[in-house]
């Protein structure tokens, strides 16, 4: 990344109408629904990456939830209580056609990462969970995330598949 990218908010005014990141419903999502999810609903929290003063990627963060069965870990699975497990769910990634290849996906990826450390250490997480489109799911398996079979019954094909990486390799992630 050659030039600076400030990660912050997404703030009430900010423009969202040029954003493009090729995918109709992830456009169309950040311009009519993020800042209404973030803002009257209280549903998820979106993250802008802004390059000179232009929105070049965005990342919709919501606090979730997960059954212990559909935990992919084995030995995790059989060290945590029965009740749902809090997690940090991804609910949207995307980055405008003009910064693409510029590292801008990794670095919202990040601070999402970052923000899930953040609250294991407040409130309690057990890793980060996504629903990776079929275009993205070799990103997400490059970076540790694995498939949640159990979450994904009744998917059908070309829908998203849901995805999970563990809160302890998420840290050791960021502590790199």
């Amino acid at each position: 990344m050659a030039k600076a990218v400030e990660i912050r908010r997404l703030a009430r005014d900010d423009d969202r109408s040029s954003f493009s990141c090729g995918q109709p419903d992830l456009d169309r999502f950040f311009e009519h629904y993020a800042g209404q999810n973030q803002f009257k609903l209280h549903l998820a929290v979106t993250y802008v990456a802004v390059m000179e003063g232009r929105i070049v990627g965005f990342a919709s963060v919501a606090a979730s939830a997960l059954e212990r069965s559909n935990i992919p870990n084995a030995r995790l699975r059989r060290r945590l209580p029965i009740y749902p497990l809090p997690v940090v769910r991804l609910a949207r990634l995307g980055v405008d056609r003009r910064a693409q290849g510029l590292g801008i996906g990794k670095a919202l990826l990040r601070h999402v990462l970052e923000q899930a450390v953040d609250q294991r250490d407040r409130l309690g997480c057990v890793g980060v969970v996504t629903d990776a489109k079929a275009g993205a799911v070799r990103f997400y398996e490059a970076l540790g995330f694995v498939p949640l079979e159990g979450v994904r019954k009744g998917v059908l094909p070309g829908e998203p598949l849901p995805m999970f990486l563990a809160i302890e390799t998420v840290a050791s992630t960021i502590e790199r």
